[in-house]
């Protein structure tokens, strides 16, 4: 199976005009999306608290957890975003995806619409 990458916009919902582009590894096995500190805090997204993930590995490892807004193809939703360290990768997780409405076709690798739902 090939990897899928997007190019996302990142935004602080406190100053949503002033966005940075990044690209992102669309990870359907991630639930949080991951930026790299770096990017969140020139844009001024602050932690709002640290968390404990385990990795697939079994390693525990700890980070700190924000608020951004995400934008893809138009549309523009707020997610978790979790701040990467040195060596994360740059993850799209299955929240802001979904959030953004679309999901990842797991035999085409591609994103399709996602069926809005409230039931």
């Amino acid at each position: 199976m090939g990897l899928v990458y997007i190019e996302v916009g990142i935004a602080n919902p406190g100053r949503p005009k002033k966005m940075a582009k990044a690209k992102f590894l669309v990870d359907s096995g991630a639930l949080y999306s991951v930026v790299s500190e770096k990017v969140l805090s020139k844009l001024g997204i602050k932690a709002e608290s640290k968390v404990t993930f385990n990795l697939a590995n079994g390693e525990a490892i700890e980070r700190k957890i924000g608020n951004a807004l995400f934008q893809y193809q138009g549309k523009r939703r707020a997610s978790p975003v979790i701040f990467g360290e040195s060596g994360d990768s740059t993850l799209l997780g299955t929240i802001t995806l979904e959030a953004l409405g679309f999901a990842l076709d797991p035999l085409s690798r591609e994103l399709r619409p996602l069926p809005m739902i409230l039931a």
